[in-house]
């Protein structure tokens, strides 16, 4: 039985999305599982895996990683305390989604693999939606460009985020809207609320869209009512409970610049900006050039479709305006996980301007077929130009070579260089040489054991009560007494390599060795071995003469 012209083009189409989607899966896992395991994936890595470590031994959301970050200890000069809850610097309740799994697979390679999935999973979801409006072969296109994206791309190859979860609650919830079914969107809404402190924005711009569009007005204004009401509840009354994180570092971080003092809540830098509009408006636009350059980089797989479609402008622009409105150059990164929060708003909005779009072309197709009957004949496929398409591929690919060249997060540091002048590149014989030489002395440390070790060791420690990254190596333990760790694991050959072209990883490196030399000379610590410019150290022990002789040795050859 053969398949009718429309059917084998929607399975065509479908066919095409699910082998881009297992591409994309399989390509990004490989990538992100290669990062970890040669010893690039980083502190928020460690973080993320001590918080599930932690919940799965019923200490929920608690992390002493998450502490050293803490305003008590950054700006009090408090020690770390290994009960930190981290609800107080991000509210991801969330998170307690997939703890089952993680309980089943206890490892950071677990979020790694989630975070892909995650991601992946939102891409079919998304053909979903799109199949709402548009025809399998437009449909397709616009799965075939989130896969491409370099918002996308980029903080799926990152260490795990909670943000990853954003894009597929917010299809998932737009596609219930599209079906009516509005326990779905219900449920989305609130795992929307939950998975950051400030997803809230993003869902706000949804209500916002059911209003302006006149398409549900009265659940619109629940939600924005809803999202705007647990910002200011959540942010204001509940996260301080834990800690004094939120208004003391993070707003003050972030959108410092609207406050007159050194700390503020949520309503306080809401009434700096309503109360100075001139320093927003300056905000919003400088630096010029780098938030130009964020914005073409959201459109550019949509082929600039988003720059004019005013549904991308309703949704995305309230996540748009968060990042505009704060400062650091984090925020105008698109290879980071901030720039997924955009992504949702500006597909949707794309998806209904080619809806609209392909609704203008069909009548008027069907009206040139029988322009005196008025019938309306048998559905057409009608797809945009074939000189739009082949633009439209042209922007997919050089999105895709921004997403590669720019090697996000130094995935891709055994291929790209990561300095030209002075050069730094380390090629991927000579770094998974490095981690066979050093990998011993991970073994030689208990899984029990506190310790203290640097970034790129962390997510491999991690899974443990007591951690911190070194050159900090005290903190409060269970029992609240403040204790010096057990071990310390030091990888002074990376910060040697990175430090040639990089202040901070230079400047790692010089605090580091001055820790290390305070720490042997008052005996408090012991070089116990130290293999490829990897040092380990015990405390309470003599150091053993051949270490502190390779030790020496590495240091007058930096």
């Amino acid at each position: 039985m053969f398949l009718s012209w429309q059917n084998w083009q929607k399975n065509s189409a479908l066919r095409w999305v699910v082998g881009v989607a297992i591409t994309f899966f399989f390509l990004c896992l490989g990538l992100t599982l290669h990062r970890y395991f040669s010893f690039y994936a980083s502190y928020d890595q460690g973080i993320f895996n001590q918080v599930f470590w932690n919940s799965s031994h019923g200490r929920l959301f608690q992390s002493s990683l998450s502490s050293a970050l803490s305003t008590n200890v950054v700006h009090q000069g408090e020690f770390p305390n290994v009960s930190y809850h981290r609800l107080g610097q991000h509210f991801t309740p969330a998170l307690l989604l997939w703890l089952p799994l993680y309980v089943l697979f206890p490892s950071p390679v677990t979020l790694t693999v989630l975070q892909v999935t995650l991601i992946t999973v939102a891409g079919l979801v998304l053909y979903i939606l799109a199949r709402q409006y548009l025809e399998p072969p437009l449909a397709a296109f616009i799965t075939v460009s989130f896969y491409a994206a370099n918002a996308v791309i980029g903080p799926t190859l990152s260490n795990f985020h909670d943000i990853c979860q954003i894009p597929l609650f917010m299809f998932t919830a737009l596609l219930a809207i599209e079906k009516r079914w509005w326990w779905l969107f219900w449920v989305c809404a609130v795992l929307i609320l939950m998975v950051r402190e400030d997803s809230g924005i993003i869902l706000f711009g949804v209500g916002v869209y059911l209003i302006l569009s006149r398409r549900y007005p009265v659940q619109g204004v629940l939600v924005c009512l809803l999202s705007f009401g647990y910002i200011l509840a959540l942010t204001n009354f509940i996260m301080p409970l834990f800690s004094a994180d939120i208004s003391e570092r993070f707003m003050m971080e972030r959108f410092g610049q609207y406050a007159d003092g050194e700390e503020a809540s949520t309503l306080e830098i809401l009434w700096g900006i309503v109360s100075n509009p001139g320093r927003l408006i300056v905000e919003l636009f400088t630096p010029f050039w780098g938030t130009l350059k964020y914005l073409l980089g959201q459109w550019l797989p949509l082929a600039f479709i988003p720059a004019i479609a005013p549904a991308s402008w309703m949704i995305a622009g309230f996540p748009l305006l968060k990042l505009f409105m704060a400062k650091g150059e984090s925020v105008l990164s698109i290879t980071i996980r901030y720039a997924l929060t955009v992504v949702p708003g500006l597909f949707y909005g794309t998806i209904l301007w080619w809806g609209n779009r392909q609704k203008q072309l069909q009548d008027k197709f069907n009206l040139q077929l029988n322009p005196e009957a008025g019938e309306i004949s048998e559905s057409k496929v009608v797809l945009p130009s074939v000189k739009f398409r082949r633009f439209w591929l042209f922007c997919i690919g050089l999105s895709l070579f921004f997403s590669f060249t720019s090697n996000p997060n130094r995935t891709l540091y055994f291929i790209i260089p990561d300095s030209i002048d002075p050069w730094v590149y380390i090629p991927v014989t000579t770094q998974w040489s490095h981690v066979a030489q050093f990998r011993p002395l991970l073994a030689e440390i208990p899984p029990d054991a506190s310790v203290a070790t640097t970034t790129y060791i962390v997510p491999h420690l991690s899974s443990r009560r007591e951690i911190l990254r070194f050159p900090l190596y005290q903190l409060r333990n269970d029992a609240g007494e403040v204790i010096s760790v057990e071990y310390i694991l030091a990888d002074l050959w990376q910060l040697q390599k990175y430090g040639v072209a990089f202040s901070g990883d230079r400047n790692s490196l010089k605090e580091i060795t001055q820790r290390i030399e305070q720490l042997t000379d008052n005996k408090e610590y012991g070089i116990i071995d130290f293999r490829d410019g990897v040092i380990l150290m015990k405390k309470g022990v003599p150091s053993q003469p051949e270490a502190v002789k390779n030790y020496t040795s590495f240091l007058a050859k930096s």
